[in-house]
């Protein structure tokens, strides 16, 4: 071969490899924005935003083959591939690659070193000894530096409170005049609620149960004690990409609650394949958001509406 079709050969070999590159990072983008976007545009629960590249210097940093390790595997709140277990190993490091590259830490995460901090300055000389403190100003200085307070986690959902935290008496709960009388002649919620169902979060009651068994019993019509709710028994089943079991709604538990039209059609439009939920919706307060985390129980209860679990495995195909 000579030297001019060496020449041809190396060019049509890096042309063909560029156009691969392109084609898996296609195949990648389309990957991020219909599975990946839900929870990285966003930034749920403290994933790394989409295009933010201070959110993903930090993760560049422990380089290519960790992140992809990461993502293969699943990290913390990530299930193994995002969720996305029935695409292939290549098409998901195509995603990543996508991720860090639109970051612009693609180079980064690839020499796996940090991104370069800014020059510190030089420290300033030090100024001449104050007096000598004495015994007890020290030990007084230490005790405060021991109680200084912490900062509190970060709480995306109110209802995700602990049980300390929930039902204050009520010149306590900034809702009632503390300083009015009837604050204090009204039963405390805790007390109230002692007999009562439990629930592992919100107030710590479970509502549902406490109204099958006759715990309470609502009026349904302001002026009409003999009213009873329309209570539609009917379940609504949301397949989950994923290997998250499948969402169950219950038409029945929402209704011996609520009218039809606190849902339907401002929230939920009542026909097939029109409303699009997502998790990332929900936490944003949106369709099941509106409700739940508010005034009902919070996401962190996976397995309430995950409830239907998948007739075969995921990823398996017969």
């Amino acid at each position: 071969m000579n030297a001019f079709s060496k020449v041809i050969a190396v060019s049509v070999a890096m042309l063909s490899s560029a156009a691969t590159l392109a084609l898996d990072l296609k195949q990648g983008e389309a990957l991020v924005n219909e599975r990946c976007s839900a929870c990285h545009k966003p930034g749920v629960m403290g994933a790394p935003k989409m295009g933010n590249k201070a959110d993903w210097e930090p993760r560049a940093a422990q380089g290519y083959k960790t992140l992809l390790e990461h993502g293969m595997k699943g990290l913390n709140g990530m299930p193994p591939k995002g969720g996305a277990v029935d695409v292939s190993d290549e098409v998901f490091e195509s995603a990543v690659t996508f991720l860090l590259q639109s970051a612009g830490v693609l180079e980064q995460a690839k020499s796996g070193k940090a991104a370069p901090a800014a020059a510190k300055k030089a420290d300033p000389k030090p100024a001449a000894p104050a007096k000598q403190e004495t015994a007890v100003t020290a030990k007084a200085m230490q005790s405060a530096e021991g109680k200084q307070k912490v900062k509190p986690a970060l709480k995306f959902n109110r209802l995700m409170k602990s049980a300390e935290e929930w039902n204050p008496p009520p010149y306590e709960d900034g809702i009632h005049d503390p300083e009015g009388e009837g604050a204090y002649a009204l039963q405390p919620p805790k007390e109230l609620f002692e007999s009562l169902p439990k629930a592992p979060s919100g107030n710590r009651v479970d509502w549902v149960k406490a109204l099958e068994g006759g715990a309470i019993t609502p009026r349904y019509d302001r002026t009409d004690p003999s009213k009873q709710p329309f209570v539609m028994d009917l379940n609504i089943v949301r397949e989950v990409k994923g290997f998250m079991p499948d969402v169950v709604y219950p038409h029945k538990q929402h209704t011996e609650w609520l009218d039809c039209s606190n849902c339907h059609p401002d929230i939920f439009i009542p026909k097939k394949g029109a409303n699009q939920i997502s998790m990332a919706a929900i936490l944003m307060g949106e369709k099941c958001g509106v409700c739940h985390g508010k005034v009902a129980f919070p996401v962190s209860e996976c397995r309430k509406c995950h409830s239907k679990n998948k007739t075969q495995p995921v990823g398996i195909k017969q």
